[in-house]
């Protein structure tokens, strides 16, 4: 048997794949196929799983009830989907500045840089996003500190209503996601030739033009791989929304968790599951596509 192993380049690789092939199968491919077939179903009085084929759960959520149309939830899909898009384009705005700075520091302030940018990583998701409802609430450090400079200018000072509201969920996720847009354009940039600089000043561009057609062109791969690890987990969070947006922020995984947890909904907290899934898969594509096209360009 070991002797037919060694000897079959096909069986090894297929014994290699096999560990890989099972994780996917048992946390991935399971888990999913449940995940669409009881949100075709219904439930009972108990909460219990009825499984049957309907689509009433998705035109639910769609705004079409047996009731009339009831747009709660396509408004909670929508508010998720404008949220993510917001928190991804802040992101980006905010991390190319800071990754391009990083990019062209000397070496030895380049990696303390990288430091600072990774030490808030260390640090417990739930507890970096509890410190700002420290920093926003009503009495807290931002409202205290503007507070005493009103006072020291002798000024009327009304304290910023923050906390809890979607403005503070979306400083919540820019804060929380910034990193992860940062790391993957500065990698991008790092790699760019000098001498690609030397030969757009030997063809006189200017630095406007040198930044706009060489270093935004080749840092493009950075900007898709950064817009992806922020925009697929802003999407579907629900923790940052439940802590900084209290009552008053639902978005699509809050509901999920609501339906799974409170409600005793799974076919219903199912289907919004899949419609968050296809909406991140929908998104994602066409970004990629979009952009990978021009990436593929600058880099031929």
């Amino acid at each position: 048997m070991i002797q037919q192993i060694r000897e079959n380049r096909r069986l090894q690789g297929l014994l290699l794949i096999l560990p890989a092939m099972f994780v996917m199968v048992t946390l991935l491919v399971i888990p999913l196929t449940l995940t669409v077939i009881t949100s075709f179903g219904q439930r009972d009085a108990d909460g219990n799983v009825i499984y049957t084929f309907t689509l009433e759960n998705y035109w639910r959520l769609l705004g079409f009830t047996e009731q009339g149309w009831d747009d709660l939830y396509l408004r909670i899909l929508l508010r998720s989907l404008w949220l993510a898009v917001q928190t991804t384009v802040i992101v980006i705005l905010m991390a190319y500045p800071l990754a391009y700075f990083i990019a062209r520091s000397p070496e030895k302030r380049r990696n303390f840089l990288l430091f600072l940018v990774l030490v808030p990583l260390w640090t417990n998701f739930v507890i970096r996003i509890y410190a700002w409802v420290m920093i926003l609430r009503s009495q807290g450090v931002l409202n205290s500190t503007l507070g005493a400079i009103a006072g020291l200018l002798n000024v009327p000072f009304q304290p910023l209503d923050l906390y809890p509201s979607q403005t503070a969920v979306l400083i919540g996720m820019v804060y929380e996601f910034l990193p992860f847009m940062i790391l993957p354009i500065y990698t991008s940039l790092e790699k760019i030739e000098p001498s690609l600089y030397e030969a757009a000043a030997d063809l006189y561009a200017n630095a406007f033009r040198t930044f706009w057609r060489v270093t935004v062109p080749l840092s493009m791969p950075g900007i898709v791989a950064g817009t992806i690890l922020t925009f697929i987990p802003v999407i579907g969070t629900f923790v940052v929304s439940d802590i900084l947006g209290g009552r008053q922020v639902i978005l699509v995984g809050n509901l999920v968790q609501r339906q799974f947890l409170d409600a005793r909904n799974p076919p219903f907290g199912a289907a919004a599951s899949i419609i968050l899934l296809v909406m991140t898969l929908v998104m994602t594509l066409y970004y990629t596509r979009r952009f990978g096209l021009r990436e593929e360009i600058a880099a031929g």
